[in-house]
């Protein structure tokens, strides 16, 4: 290979958002590897996409009268998806599972494979994204990774480097050692092999994301590839985890975010043999996330007044068309000159989408009383009852003051592009430091969407305070020993006080400082927290073995 040549990619992911109809992704990690896809495409560089064919796909999550979020699963549409003249075979529990894979045909022209199994007997492994037991969960990471390996192979691909997005993959690892040590290397020497070829992302700071098994479940479903308890210990140690194995079967890592880079070195620093862990930022897909217009309407062509009259014109135009959609889903109107802020997100309890609700009395005064709205949207995991609790109380908000909050059910793709276009203001109060980045804040800026957020994920960044957003508080050391009432108080002041005091009469008293915000916002994200930025940062830091500093 030239050294000229970008090196080729396999990208392994549990999940890919493309479209909102093609329901094969449940949030945020679904979404960037989409994203990712798309650029990969855009740029023309050589990665292929690996992951699964989810017949149900994710829950389409509807709410019932009394307000409690139900959850559905229509059939995941195939007219996307056209079937390669392929087969290959895994194990799952002792027994040979044959498998077919897709090609993906629409929403990215870079090459994205799905895999399933090819008897409908054996299609409870892929029945439904993230559904089931842990049996399942290692039954679907077995056809990913080990699946994945044998595909590529199958297909005759060269691949000069495996990069496994989350734990979910780390099976194309043990596979790639396991066939290895069947040419006859021993295990140190194959693992130190495979090493060279493989880098791993991980997500999340929250315990529950990082999974680990116990070895017993890993023999019954024949996910230990036949490998000794010792080899086990020594890549996963016991329970076997999934982002240590990940680290340690990679020669590279990355985290996220900045912030997030120095979140996971700490709470990954116990891990022996593990990869160095870089920062690499998440980016959003600039075509699929900004309008058209508004990136047509400040083109450095036109002249600044006209690009402040059609910034702000296109941004009621966007705004007018996501009230029109919340009429047609909820029979409310909203009010467009007055200050709309949105918080959509996956409904985990660590998000705190109810922190503002909690102070009835700030929330009458510093917004009702200013004619602030909040529309609401959100999806909890099937089995978090948390999140449905939560899901529960937004909605529970929205019927109690109609005519200041609205909760949209059914959270996708489609409506993030609604909401990330037309609010005002974009909010974000995670409990810091566990938001490992958060992409929906980069897609409301690149539309002029102002961020009010908490210094956690990738606002750090991007927050100039009063230019391109503004930041929730300060991160106070003695947070770790604070009990989560008094941050949540804490903070919730703090978000209150920056409403009332900033965002609020800025845009009621001073329009033409919110355009030029509208406009420092777009200039700051537009490129720097693009997917085709994160995609040569990858190749420039991450893939190369000789990285660019």
């Amino acid at each position: 290979m030239s050294a000229f040549s970008p090196l080729r990619v396999a990208y392994f992911c549990m999940e890919y958002g493309l479209a909102a109809e093609f329901t094969i992704y449940s949030g945020g990690l679904g979404v960037l590897a989409g994203d990712y896809m798309k650029s990969i495409g855009d740029l023309r560089m050589p990665a292929i996409g690996l992951g699964l064919f989810w017949d149900q796909g994710y829950t389409k999550q509807l709410i019932d009268n009394a307000g409690n979020p139900e959850d559905a699963y229509p059939p995941t549409p195939r007219d996307s998806i056209s079937t390669l003249d392929v087969s290959l075979e895994v194990t799952v529990a002792g027994k040979p599972i044959a498998c077919i894979a897709h090609r993906v045909e629409r929403y990215t022209s870079a090459t994205l494979y799905l895999i399933e199994p090819e008897r409908e007997a054996d299609r409870w492994i892929t029945r439904r994204l993230y559904g089931g037991g842990e049996d399942d969960r290692l039954a679907q990471e077995i056809v990913l990774g080990v699946g994945g390996v044998r595909l590529l192979q199958a297909l005759g691909h060269t691949i000069d480097v495996y990069h496994f997005n989350e734990g979910h993959a780390v099976f194309a690892g043990l596979e790639l050692v396991r066939q290895r040590c069947e040419k006859g290397l021993s295990f140190s020497d194959a693992l130190a092999d495979v090493k060279e070829h493989i880098v791993f992302t991980t997500h999340t700071p929250v315990p529950a994301g990082n999974e680990v098994h116990d070895w017993a479940a890993m023999r019954r479903m024949s996910a230990d590839l036949g490998f000794s308890s010792d080899e086990l210990g020594e890549l996963g140690g016991s329970p076997f985890s999934m982002t240590e194995t990940g680290l340690r079967i990679s020669r590279r890592a990355n985290a996220v975010a900045e912030l997030h880079g120095e979140t996971a070195r700490g709470m990954w620093q116990h891990v022996s043999g593990g990869a160095p862990i870089i920062a690499i930022t998440n980016g959003v897909h600039a075509p699929t996330w900004q309008d058209p217009r508004i990136r047509a309407s400040v083109v450095q062509d036109k002249d600044e007044e006209a690009q402040n009259a059609e910034l702000w014109l296109v941004h009621q135009k966007l705004k007018a068309e996501l009230c029109a959609e919340i009429a047609r889903r909820t029979g409310v109107e909203l009010r467009i000159d007055d200050l709309l802020i949105g918080f959509a997100r996956r409904a985990a309890v660590y998000k705190r989408a109810n922190l503002v609700l909690e102070d009835e009395n700030q929330m009458e005064s510093v917004f009702f009383e200013h004619g602030v709205q909040l529309v609401y949207a959100g999806k909890a995991h099937p089995h978090d009852f948390s999140g449905k609790a939560l899901v529960r109380r937004l909605v529970e908000a929205s019927r109690r003051w109609p005519e200041n909050i609205v909760f949209l059910e059914n959270y996708d793709m489609a409506l993030g592009a609604l909401l990330t276009r037309g609010c005002d203001v974009w909010l974000n109060t995670p409990r810091r430091p566990k938001e490992a980045s958060g992409t929906s804040g980069m897609k409301a800026a690149m539309n002029g969407v102002l961020n009010v957020s908490i210094a956690d994920g990738w606002w750090p960044e991007g927050c100039r305070h009063g230019e391109t957003g503004w930041q929730i508080g300060m991160p106070d050391p003695s947070d770790a020993e604070a009990g989560e009432a008094a941050i949540d108080r804490r903070d919730r002041e703090v978000l209150y006080r920056v409403f009332a005091d900033e965002v609020i009469p800025r845009y009621q008293d001073h329009r033409s400082r919110w355009v030029a915000m509208m406009k420092e916002s777009i200039a700051m994200s537009q490129w720097r927290f693009s997917s085709d930025r994160m995609v040569q940062e990858y190749y420039a830091r991450l893939y190369r073995r000789d990285p660019s500093p």
